[in-house]
């Protein structure tokens, strides 16, 4: 009879040890996806930041004047003398 409680008593401490080695486990889960939430809230909110920067920066480029070309340089010739 002894034999017998004694399994008892392991399979008990056994079972607290798994169900705490799972509730870990599940708040591990639980923080990784929450802080990958966040990344994500934040790539989002820096992609729409971007887009629009990107989009101003074109219609800048549009509604602007177009630049003058710059002026050619003109080189003096060497006269050679014979």
């Amino acid at each position: 009879m002894a034999d017998t409680s004694s399994k008892d008593v392991a399979r008990k401490r056994a079972q607290n040890h798994f169900t705490a080695t799972e509730q870990r486990d599940s708040l591990v889960k639980q923080m990784i996806a929450s802080e990958r939430a966040a990344v994500d809230a934040k790539s989002a909110k820096l992609r729409a930041l971007r887009l629009a920067k990107e989009e101003a920066d074109r219609q800048a480029a549009l509604d602007a004047p177009p630049a003058p070309a710059p002026a050619k340089k003109t080189r003096a010739r060497r006269v050679t003398v014979k």
